[in-house]
């Protein structure tokens, strides 16, 4: 080392005519005290990144997706293809159990929003304020919003908002949950704000490039996911008695009004984790799941009490038929390769047999369960079901049956133009089988007045199938998953048995209403705050049903 440096400072002495040796030595030894302010444009697209499943030696698999592995078994879009007896294993979460021990199970959003995202978020905000690009601040504050919002709809009351990111603290204290609803809805005021601007240096970062695979750089796309945001805020509040039904219409109206305003993350899919789909082959993640037989039923017109006896079109996009080509799927902690017989057993999501749990090629599979699928974030489809619910609540009918009919089209038109790969072409979605299924009565009625909320939630809950989990777990808990529809008398979730009636034996009879946050920093730092949300009892100790306990906004 010494003759080293000896070498380069003779090096320096020798062309002090030229350069500055002062200034090599400078640049070779940075000040760790003088912090380097780094390009607003390499340090975005891992906010991006952060939102689905990063790749990374800090922070790998942070994102919604780790975490709808699991949510997406207490709403039954999926579970284990068979029985497991491990800690922390499928059955336990097929049976809506909550993560016991040290593990950090359900904390990948957790680490998304305060890790992955977190300083790097605060950074682009405060570098690009400084260069006035203001698209990148508008932005950076747009998911700020959308973190805020997910994070909060998981964990309930344990989270930290007004000293998220004060790095002078080694502990924080949690805050209410409404509070990290207000913080959401202050930082999309802030986010628009931002994007209404075009002075100083707007356009000029790159940040198209910086942008490209989620929204492309497009601040209108900005705005309207901004506004989705603001939509989804209001309307998961439908249940409390200040629920603001217009809130909810104006907001879904500001949003998403086409497909082409969709926003989702993209995938190179260049041979590498970070560039492919989290739930594609090559990630390997979602092996051993298959559909759920709520969803399978609900497709094929099994289901007893809505949408009977109606073979719906898209099933041959978003699932996986058996070797009778017919569509059914497992019940919550029963391993299906003993209940179900060998040929009704679903293929796997990359259309091997049911007990494989590998793909039979590189990139098969369809929908969103492919290595370069594009996976939906916040579609237009989605914003109408939203306009259709809160219309109902407030008694509008006859627009909610509008907006219900616009939320079906729109899923059907998105499926179609962007999840064709690998339906058989005798299946594909045509205008003809469209408007047969828009036009079936049990699916769409002919009067306004004989709409239901069932028929909504339902048709949002396919619509979601395999990418909203956050969101549809948040309307099944909103309505208590057993709620009934008043118009019909049945449950507004239809036929829906929560965790087929096995709950894990730590849930004493409840249902799954909350997530722990990350264990490998709250229940090692947070103790006194664990304490005051009822994680930990006074000794420390986990408490078993923490996880039943609801949340704000499924309170009145």
């Amino acid at each position: 080392m010494t003759k080293t440096i000896f070498k380069y400072l003779f090096g320096c002495v020798a062309v002090a005519g030229m350069f500055s040796c002062n200034k090599k030595i400078d640049d070779a030894y940075l000040n760790p005290n003088s912090p380097v302010v780094e390009p607003v444009e390499t340090i975005f697209p891992s906010l991006i990144g952060s939102i689905i499943g990063s790749s990374a030696a800090a922070g790998s698999a942070y994102g919604i997706a780790g975490d709808g592995i699991y949510l997406g078994r207490y709403i039954q879009y999926w579970g284990n293809y068979t029985l497991t007896t491990a800690q922390n294993g499928a059955s336990q979460f097929d049976q809506m159990g909550g993560v016991v021990g040290s593990s950090d199970a359900l904390g990948s959003m957790w680490g998304a929003f305060y890790f992955g995202q977190g300083q790097n978020l605060n950074r682009v905000v405060d570098y690009a304020s400084a260069q006035e690009k203001w698209d990148y601040v508008g932005a950076a504050r747009a998911l700020r919003a959308w973190g805020w919002l997910e994070l909060t709809d998981q964990y309930a009351d344990a989270e930290i908002v007004s000293e998220a990111f004060n790095t002078s603290l080694q502990t924080f204290n949690y805050d209410p949950q409404s509070l990290a609803y207000d913080s959401c809805r202050q930082a999309c005021y802030d986010a628009l704000a931002y994007l209404n601007r075009t002075d100083g240096n707007v356009g000029k970062g790159d940040f198209a490039a910086a942008d490209a695979y989620f929204l492309d750089g497009d601040i209108a796309k900005w705005k309207k996911f901004t506004y989705g945001i603001l939509a989804r805020s209001y309307a998961n509040l439908s249940y409390k008695s200040t629920f603001n039904a217009d809130s909810v219409i104006y907001y879904a109206n500001l949003a998403q009004a086409s497909n082409d305003d969709n926003a989702t993350c993209k995938f190179a899919a260049s041979g590498s984790s970070g560039t492919s789909n989290y739930y594609g082959p090559f990630r390997g993640n979602v092996g051993s799941l298959r559909q759920g037989a709520y969803i399978a039923d609900l497709m094929s017109g099994r289901n007893t009490q809505v949408f009977t006896n109606v073979t719906d079109p898209r099933m041959w996009y978003m699932l996986q038929e058996n070797r009778n080509s017919t569509f059914y799927g497992v019940t919550p902690a029963v391993d299906g390769q003993k209940y179900l017989d060998s040929a009704l057993q679903p293929h796997n999501f990359w259309g091997n047999v049911y007990y494989k749990t590998v793909a039979t090629s590189p990139d098969s599979g369809r929908y969103i369960f492919r290595n370069n699928a594009e996976f939906p974030i916040m579609t237009a489809s989605e914003m109408q079901f939203l306009i259709a619910e809160a219309s109902y609540l407030k008694g509008d009918y006859t627009s909610a049956l509008t907006a219900y009919q616009n939320g079906i089209s729109l899923n059907f038109d998105m499926l179609s133009t962007k999840y064709a790969t690998m339906v058989p072409s005798a299946h594909l979605i045509t205008s003809d089988n469209k408007n047969a299924y828009l036009t079936n009565t049990s699916i769409v009625p002919t009067s306004a007045s004989s709409l239901s909320l069932s028929q909504i939630m339902l048709q949002k809950y396919i619509a979601l199938y395999g990418w909203g989990m956050q969101e549809t777990w948040t309307d099944m808990r909103k309505y208590h998953y057993t709620d009934k529809d008043p118009k019909t008398g049945n449950q507004v979730y239809a036929g829906f048995n929560p965790a087929g009636g096995n709950l894990y034996v730590d849930n004493a009879g409840k249902y799954v209403y909350r997530a722990r946050p990350r264990y490998n920093s709250e229940y090692l730092y947070d103790i006194p705050s664990l304490k005051s949300v009822g994680a930990v009892d006074a000794g420390g100790n986990l408490i078993a049903d923490y996880h039943t306990k609801q949340p704000w906004f499924s309170q009145n």
